[in-house]
C-alpha cells in the first residue's frame, strides 16, 4: 500500500523545476510520447501532485524507458515540461538509491 507524503514536491525541488503543479492533466504529453506505455509521462507527474513518492520508487524502471526526444516538452500547453520533471525524477530516484 502506497502512503502520501503532502511534502514530496518540495522534496523534488533540489532534482527539478518546480513545475509538477502547472500541469492540469490534459494527456497531451501522454498523446505524443513514442513510449504509449500506460499514460506515461502523466501518470509520473500525477504521482507528484498527489505525493506518491514510493509509487515512483517502486516504477522507476519506468523512468529510464524516456527517450528524452522533447516531444512532450513541446506540446505541453502549460509549460509544464514533462521532460524535465522526468529527467529530474530520474535525478531523485538515483539519490534514494544510494542512501539505501
Amino acid at each position: 500500500m502506497s502512503t502520501i507524503d503532502l511534502d514530496f514536491e518540495e522534496e523534488l525541488r533540489p532534482f527539478c523545476q518546480d513545475t509538477a503543479l502547472e500541469c492540469f492533466n490534459c494527456g497531451t504529453c501522454s498523446a505524443v510520447c513514442p513510449l504509449v506505455n500506460d499514460n506515461f509521462p502523466r501518470r509520473m507527474i500525477r504521482y507528484i501532485q498527489v505525493g506518491a513518492r514510493q509509487a515512483i520508487l517502486e516504477n522507476a524502471n519506468e523512468l529510464y524507458k524516456c527517450l528524452h526526444c522533447g516531444l512532450c516538452t513541446h506540446t505541453c500547453p502549460r509549460q509544464a515540461d514533462p521532460g524535465e520533471i522526468i529527467l529530474g525524477l530520474k535525478r531523485f530516484v538515483v539519490e534514494n538509491w544510494r542512501r539505501s
